[in-house]
């Protein structure tokens, strides 16, 4: 892993994060909810793209390992918070996801404030992600009234699996989090010996 700032997948995953006020502007400013829905296909179909150049171009970079995350947790938060405000994403599907960004958030903001770098992806949160972006996008669809009969049920559909499996993905990275913290309080402790 490099120390690299100016790399293909880093410019990626930065045009991801541009991605999101464009995504806002559409759906508050515009309320054009199948557009929405199309750029939160985009965006989360772009999500692996960042992580693949950076393993075949071998320019894995610490900076990447953290934009990557950070663009996907702020495209979801984006999407369910936009769609929860204008309708389109129901609570039953919204709230327990923004809970969950909100608990993993902390905890990884937790690790970098107490020095630890930030967990690794783990394929079924990479799963789940896509399964959400899949989701949440194609509620937008049903809310815009385009194909419904097409986008209903996949979005409930991979909405379920999605969620479970992002909540396991969370259990597993808070107790990734509490091993950490240990580790370093025992560090301290043995340090004061």
């Amino acid at each position: 892993m490099s120390d690299r700032v100016f790399t293909i997948p880093n410019l990626v995953s930065f045009v991801r994060l541009l991605a999101v006020p464009y995504f806002w502007w559409v759906l508050l400013a515009e309320e054009r909810f199948g557009l929405a829905a199309g750029l939160i296909f985009v965006i989360g179909g772009t999500d692996w793209v960042d992580g693949y150049l950076a393993r075949k171009l071998d320019q894995v970079s610490a900076l990447g390992k953290l934009l990557d995350p950070i663009a996907d947790r702020l495209m979801i938060a984006s999407a369910l918070i936009g769609g929860l405000i204008a309708g389109a994403v129901l609570g039953v599907v919204g709230w327990p996801l923004l809970v969950r960004e909100a608990i993993v958030g902390g905890a990884a903001v937790l690790l970098m404030i107490r020095g630890h770098q930030a967990l690794d992806v783990r394929m079924e949160g990479k799963v789940a992600t896509f399964l959400l972006y899949g989701s949440i996008a194609s509620f937008y669809f049903v809310a815009a009234d385009i194909l419904v009969w097409l986008f209903g049920p996949p979005a409930w559909i991979a909405g379920a699996v999605g969620l479970f499996l992002y909540w396991w993905v969370a259990v597993v990275y808070l107790k990734e989090t509490r091993i950490r913290l240990g580790s370093l309080e025992s560090e301290a402790t043995d340090q004061e010996v």
